[in-house]
């Protein structure tokens, strides 16, 4: 039996504690707040996060939901823009996509609960004005992303993924994340890494990188105190041209997240050993002949 209530996240360890206490002591906790030549604390989180993804470009947020809805805004989603989504996902996913000014088109699961590739063509065709899509790998499952992509890059769409759920999940033997332009982390309490809210935005594309900047709070020359965005040349005119909607990560929350992220392929077998243990157990009960499990993408070589 369940003893412990299946929301409550694990204790932030000892190192993200202090190092949370350190940055209060300073009161530095706005990320630019830093001296000259020295890297704040969402800097270096940023640096581990995309060194344990892969990707070239990281941005530190206040939520994944600010992270999907820059992904949109960064790729040019226009005012009541279509955005193709599962149908299968949470609240937050259409929300970011109403946030950004779009509107929510829903296409269907398969049976392994991940985005059905003939209905997503389907809807491509219903829908030709539609110009991106957002996978979102809802419970830490993803589809077949090389058919996804392909149906895209067909009908001319822009491939994002919504990685929330899937951090520490591989595809290909790469990290998730990377077949879309872009892609979004979550560091919302529920998550594999938690600082209560948070969120990044990855990409290996420097406008989109040097874009999420700017709208993230980045104004004047501050992108100069960010170690993971591309160089002042594609900045260009962003600065003065792009609002700055002030939705940054704090110093505090990258510090809770930091010691986290040492750990991540550590729980992930731990999670996963938990899973095949009841997936083995359930399919040698009584019960197996009423239930069928969902079989993982065969590309996922570690969910």
């Amino acid at each position: 039996m369940v003893k412990r209530d299946i929301k409550t996240p694990d204790p932030i360890p000892l190192e993200g504690i202090q190092e949370a206490v350190s940055v209060m002591e300073t009161g530095r906790l706005y990320r630019y707040n830093v001296m000259p030549g020295e890297k704040s604390v969402v800097s270096k989180c940023e640096e581990e996060i995309a060194a344990y993804t892969g990707h070239k470009y990281c941005v530190g947020l206040n939520s994944c939901g600010s992270a999907i809805m820059l992904m949109m805004k960064c790729t040019g989603l226009e005012q009541g823009g279509e955005v193709l989504s599962n149908a299968f996902t949470f609240g937050a996913v259409p929300s970011a996509i109403e946030h950004a000014g779009g509107k929510a088109v829903y296409v269907e699961s398969n049976y392994e609960h991940v985005m059905c590739v003939e209905d997503l063509e389907k809807k491509l065709v219903m829908y030709p004005n539609a110009k991106h899509v957002l996978v979102s790998h809802m419970r830490g499952k993803v589809g077949d992303m090389k058919a996804i992509a392909d149906a895209c890059k067909r009908h001319d769409a822009i491939l994002l993924e919504d990685c929330a759920h899937s951090l520490g999940v591989l595809y290909d033997g790469e990290h998730s994340g990377h077949i879309g332009v872009a892609s979004a982390i979550s560091a919302q309490s529920y998550k594999m890494i938690n600082s209560g809210e948070g969120g990044f935005l990855l990409t290996d594309d420097p406008d989109i990188a040097a874009k999420c900047a700017v709208y993230a709070g980045a104004y004047e020359s501050l992108n100069s105190k960010h170690t993971t965005v591309p160089g002042p040349e594609y900045f260009k005119e962003y600065p003065t041209t792009i609002p700055n909607y002030s939705i940054r990560m704090s110093n505090l929350a990258a510090a809770v997240i930091r010691p986290q992220i040492k750990t991540l392929d550590e729980r992930t077998e731990k999670y996963n050993k938990r899973y095949h243990d009841l997936v083995e157990k359930l399919e040698g009960s009584n019960m197996a002949k009423y239930m069928s499990i969902p079989k993982l993408t065969p590309e996922v070589t570690r969910m």
